[in-house]
């Protein structure tokens, strides 16, 4: 897992609520078991008309947008359980999703692969919102050390919360089978000690 620690970029606005995990990457593409190569898939029947055009209003299909920091509305994530949602947003390019909610298994499972779920109140989803309406370029800063979210342009900022364990693995690229491993040797003594006791 690639380590994360922060992100400058503009951001690439899809302020719907309810966005499930079928509208993320439709079912009839969840046939691989890999991370890598789901991000063509990615909103596909929002990118793609039925002849498998892009529709040339959708917002990941305008010219020169830079895909790194999504932001959408309410309860993002919802539906399905499964993996290849935070899979496919990563291998498109996204490091950070901001919304004003998500759904828990989204949350946690974006977490596990590195993504970034950001969770801020309705009045800064607004102004962020705003400021891109203005000015599509304009860059935000997503600070993950100190757990803070900065518009560039504006100085407004606000703060987000994270699982400490999780914000740990995400700074040093590690997942839950690295963390373990990494706990070799006390696990080794533990259990060492252990069997001594019983004997």
């Amino acid at each position: 897992m690639e380590p994360f620690k922060e992100i400058t970029a503009p951001i690439v606005p899809l302020p719907y609520d309810n966005i499930d995990t079928d509208q993320i990457i439709p079912a009839r593409y969840m046939k691989s078991t890999q991370k890598k190569g789901l991000g063509k898939y990615l909103f596909y029947d929002w990118r793609f008309d039925a002849n498998g055009n892009p529709k040339k209003d959708f917002v990941l299909n305008q010219p020169d947008i830079t895909c790194k920091i999504l932001v959408a509305g309410d309860n993002f994530g919802s539906g399905s359980s499964r993996e290849h949602a935070p899979w496919a947003l990563q291998d498109y390019g996204f490091r950070v999703i901001i919304a004003s909610s998500f759904a828990d298994i989204f949350k946690h499972n974006a977490l596990n692969v590195g993504l970034l779920p950001v969770e801020v109140d309705g009045d800064f989803m607004d102004k962020l919102l705003k400021q891109n309406e203005k000015n599509p370029n304009s860059e935000i800063h997503v600070d993950l050390v100190n757990q803070k979210v900065e518009m560039v342009g504006t100085g407004d900022s606000t703060n987000f919360e994270i699982n400490k364990y999780k914000k740990k693995c995400l700074l040093h690229g590690i997942d839950d089978i690295d963390y373990l491993m990494n706990l070799t040797e006390e696990i080794t003594e533990f259990e060492n000690k252990r069997k001594k006791t019983k004997t």
